[in-house]
C-alpha cells in the first residue's frame, strides 16, 4: 500500500509512513554506540572517556546537517503542498549544495582546532592524544555526516522512507563490521573506531546523493538552480530548533563533563558517556516519529487542510506520551543488563551507571512530547517557537539544574539534571501551543 503525504493519516497509517524514519534514527543511534561499545571493552575506559569527551565537539558540527535538512525540508513540504513541484525541486537541490560547501568548510575548521579544544574541555595527559585523534578524524568526514543528516529528512519528502531505512541499515552494518574488525579482531584502537564510523557516514551520505543525481519517480532530484539568499535563510530559520538542539546539548555536555570531573573524576565522565549512548537509543524512537511525520505536518499546513493537521496533532500527542511512559518502564527493567554490557568489568562503575540510569530515564516521559511540538512548529514554518523550545530545553533549563542541583544533591543532581529539564520544557511547550493555536488550529474546535 502507497502512502502520500496528501493523504488522511489513521494511526495505522501515520505508523506505517514513520516507521522507516524511526527505525532509520534508532539504527543510526545503535551503530553510533558500536564505537563506545567496542573501546569501552577492547580497549579501556580511559580511551571510552577521551571519546566521550570530544564527542560533542562532533556533534556541533553535525547539527548543521540537521538544520539544513530538517528546515529544508520543512520548506519543500510546504512548497509541494502548495503544488508548486518544479520550485520545491530547485529549494531540495540548493540546499544539498549548500550543505556540501558548508561541510567542506566546517571540517577544515573542526581538525585544525581539535587539539585546543581538546585541552579546553579539560583532557588530560592521558586523554588528549585520544581525543584529537579521534576527533580530527571524525572531522574528516564531516560533509558525509552532514549529507547523512539532511538526507534522512529529504528521503521523506520524497516518499521513499525505505530507501532512508535501507542506506542507514547499508551505512550501520559497515560501521558495525568494521568496529568488530578494526577493534575486537585487530586490536587497533581509537583511529580505527573513528575511521569506522567515517566510512560508515560515507555510505548513509553519499549513496542517497546518487539517488537523487538522476530523475526518478519521487518527488524530488536534482535539477539547475542558482543559489538564493532568500530561501537559504528560511529554511536555516526554520531548521535552527535542530541546530539549537545539536548545539547546545553539546555545550551542555561539556559542562556535564566538567561537573562529572569534579565529582567523579574519569569514572564520572565514563558513566556519562554510557548514559548519553543508551538515551541515543531511547530518544531516536521520538526523533524518528518526528522527523517522520514532519513532512506531513508541513504538507497539510502548506495545503491549509486544518482538519487533517488537527488529526495528526492529537494522535502524535496520545502517541508520544505512551511511548514514554513505556520507555520509562523499560529502562528501569534493563538497567542492570544495560549497564553491565558496557562496564560491567568495573563493580564501582557498574552500580553508579546503573543509579545514574535509572534516575536520568525517568524524563522519558515527557522527552517525546517536548521533541514532537518543536519539530511540529518547524514543520509549520515556525522557526522561532521551535527554536525557543529547543533552546530552553536542551541549553536554558538544564544549565541551571546543572549547576544549582549538584550542590545541594551531589552526583545525583546531575543525574536529576535531564528530568528536571525536560518538565520544565513540557510546561513551557504546552504554552507554546494554547498561544498559537488560533494561529494554526491545530486544536480541535
Amino acid at each position: 500500500m502507497t502512502i502520500q503525504l496528501s493523504d488522511h493519516f489513521t494511526y495505522q497509517r501515520l505508523l506505517r509512513f514513520v516507521f522507516p524514519s524511526i527505525i532509520m534514527m534508532m539504527f543510526t543511534s545503535v551503530y553510533g554506540v558500536v564505537d563506545g561499545l567496542f573501546i569501552s571493552n577492547f580497549v579501556g575506559k580511559a580511551a571510552f572517556a577521551a571519546i566521550n569527551l570530544i564527542m560533542p565537539v562532533d556533534m556541533i558540527f553535525g547539527g548543521f546537517g540537521f538544520m539544513l535538512g530538517t528546515g529544508g525540508s520543512a520548506l519543500v513540504a510546504k512548497t509541494l503542498g502548495e503544488q508548486k513541484a518544479a520550485r520545491a525541486k530547485q529549494y531540495f537541490t540548493m540546499l544539498i549544495v549548500v550543505t556540501l560547501l558548508l561541510g567542506i568548510l566546517l571540517s577544515i575548521i573542526g581538525i585544525a582546532i581539535m587539539k585546543p579544544v581538546s585541552i579546553l574541555l579539560g583532557a588530560d595527559a592521558q586523554m588528549l592524544p585520544e581525543c584529537v585523534t579521534y576527533g580530527r578524524i571524525t572531522m574528516g568526514f564531516g560533509v558525509a555526516f552532514m549529507l547523512q543528516n539532511a538526507m534522512q529528512s529529504f528521503l521523506i519528502i520524497a516518499e521513499k522512507p525505505n530507501l532512508g531505512l535501507a542506506t542507514t541499515v547499508a551505512a550501520g552494518l559497515t560501521n558495525m563490521i568494521l568496529d568488530a574488525l578494526f577493534i575486537a579482531i585487530f586490536h587497533w584502537g581509537v583511529a580505527d573506531a573513528a575511521l569506522a564510523t567515517g566510512l560508515s557516514q560515507c555510505v548513509g551520505g553519499i549513496l542517497p546523493f546518487f539517488y537523487f543525481f538522476k530523475p526518478n519517480k519521487s518527488l524530488l532530484h536534482f535539477v539547475k538552480t542558482r543559489l538564493e539568499i532568500k530561501p537559504i535563510l528560511k529554511a536555516c530559520i526554520n531548521g535552527s530548533s535542530e541546530m539549537v538542539s545539536s548545539v547546545t546539548s553539546s555545550i551542555i555536555g561539556i559542562l556535564y563533563n566538567f561537573q562529572l570531573l569534579s565529582h567523579a573524576g574519569q569514572n564520572g565522565v565514563a558513566v556519562y558517556g554510557v548514559l548519553m549512548y543508551l538515551q541515543f537509543v531511547f530518544v531516536s524512537i521520538f526523533l524518528g516519529y518526528s522527523i517522520g511525520s514532519a513532512p506531513i505536518v508541513g504538507y497539510h499546513y502548506g495545503a491549509g487542510n486544518h482538519e487533517e493537521l488537527q488529526n495528526l496533532f492529537k494522535k502524535s500527542v496520545i502517541l508520544m506520551i505512551t511511548i514514554g511512559g513505556g520507555m520509562v518502564l523499560t529502562a528501569q527493567l534493563l538497567a542492570v543488563p544495560l549497564s553491565t554490557l558496557f562496564v560491567g568489568y568495573d563493580t564501582n562503575l557498574l552500580m553508579m551507571t546503573i543509579r545514574a540510569l535509572r534516575i536520568a530515564t525517568l524524563a522519558f516521559l515527557v522527552t517525546g512530547l517536548n521533541i514532537f511540538v518543536s519539530s511540529f512548529f518547524t514543520a509549520l514554518n515556525n522557526g522561532g517557537v521551535s527554536a525557543a523550545i529547543s533552546f530552553l530545553r536542551t541549553f536554558g533549563f538544564k544549565l541551571v539544574a546543572v549547576l544549582l542541583l549538584p550542590p545541594l544533591l551531589g552526583l545525583d543532581g546531575i543525574w536529576l539534571s535531564d528530568v528536571t529539564a525536560e518538565a520544565f520544557s513540557c510546561l513551557l511547550s504546552v504554552l507554546f501551543l494554547i498561544i498559537n493555536n488560533k494561529k494554526y488550529h491545530y486544536f480541535m474546535q
